[in-house]
């Protein structure tokens, strides 16, 4: 029979449980942040010896994704292994995966729609178009670097570090605390503002409710992708200080700070908030069938075992009956019954 542990010792296990977590955490947002300058600094090397200028960010992103997934394996071994890759990163195989992916792509791209049409509206946005062979070329190569970092940024912050965050501290304390990390380090980019900070940790927010909604990546990875596609490559706009997307448009927002976010870009912008937080509604309408199909727990049969003993009043009275007598068992005759000879005539 098992005993249930003391009290004490079950918090014992608890903190101790809570403090691996926190520790593997803080191991894979190091290794991410090591990964990541291991990956610029070999395709820098490698698009020097190679001349590869226009495909040094695509190289980059391709080495990071390789770091990240070699990283999260070990980390992973820590616990238990034989999980298969996909699963582990947060791309687990399931039919509605495109579905989720597209979903995640509308919605990025109608929030940067809504962000960029008062620029518009109020005649802040000049645009110059650029058409050359190159330029399709340069597009095809800004789409696939794009939607690389941004599955590398996905796996990084929430295909791994997100959910052992979770099991340590529960899912709000984990939204918050990845969301303002990932506030946070764009605060290093060129030209940041505090509402730059504010707009990034709304996002992550938003990209932390497509996990939880879904239990994978392929909702958020849309919705980071679109993010800076639509901005970037669509619109030809700075996204988070980088400005060397734009491969057919090329834009220039010019007008009041609250609507252009001035030299970062439009997430510096105060109107940027409204869009934003429209989002996180958009991806809660979504993803309700989602949520039930891979974040239901199983339903578990209550009650327990109903083995309990007859009362001792019960027990004697079935004592208290006499035997049955025994069964009688009739003999049959051994003498014949019929005639053995018959008569004579």
């Amino acid at each position: 029979m098992n005993l249930p542990l003391p009290q004490n010792e079950t918090r014992t296990e608890s903190r101790h449980h809570r403090s691996i977590q926190l520790a593997v955490v803080t191991a894979s947002l190091i290794w991410f942040a090591a990964a990541n300058q291991i990956a610029t600094q070999a395709a820098r090397g490698l698009a020097v010896r190679l001349n590869l200028s226009d495909g040094y960010q695509l190289l980059q992103s391709i080495f990071l994704l390789f770091l990240l997934v070699v990283g999260t394996m070990f980390l992973q071994s820590i616990f238990s292994g034989g999980t298969p890759v996909r699963r582990l990163i947060g791309l687990p195989r399931r039919p509605s995966s495109r579905k989720e992916f597209a979903t995640g792509a509308a919605i990025g791209w109608g929030v940067v729609l809504l962000a960029v049409l008062p620029q518009a509206f109020f005649g802040a946005l000049y645009v110059r178009f650029w058409i050359a062979p190159r330029s399709l070329y340069l597009l095809v190569l800004n789409l696939i670097t794009v939607a690389m970092l941004a599955l590398a940024s996905e796996i990084g912050f929430r295909g791994f570090a997100f959910r052992r965050l979770i099991e340590a501290l529960g899912p709000a304390w984990a939204t918050v605390m990845i969301s303002l990390l990932f506030g946070l380090i764009g605060s290093f980019s060129r030209d940041s503002t505090i509402l730059s900070v504010i707009a990034w940790t709304i996002f992550g927010v938003c990209l932390c409710l497509a996990w939880l909604r879904t239990h994978g990546l392929w909702l958020g990875w849309g919705l980071h992708f679109a993010w800076i596609a639509s901005l970037g490559i669509l619109f030809g706009l700075p996204v988070n200080g980088i400005d060397n997307l734009a491969s057919l448009v090329e834009s220039r927002a010019i007008g009041r700070a609250w609507l252009t976010g001035g030299a970062y870009g439009i997430e510096a912008a105060p109107w940027t908030l409204i869009p934003l937080a429209a989002a996180i509604a958009a991806v809660v309408l979504v993803s309700s069938d989602w949520a039930w199909d891979y974040t239901r727990k199983p339903l578990v049969p209550a009650g327990y075992a109903m083995d309990v003993p007859p009362p001792a009043a019960h027990t004697e009275m079935e004592r208290a009956i006499p035997p049955a007598p025994p069964a009688l068992v009739q003999i049959l005759p051994t003498t014949p019954q019929s005639r053995s000879v018959e008569p004579e005539r």
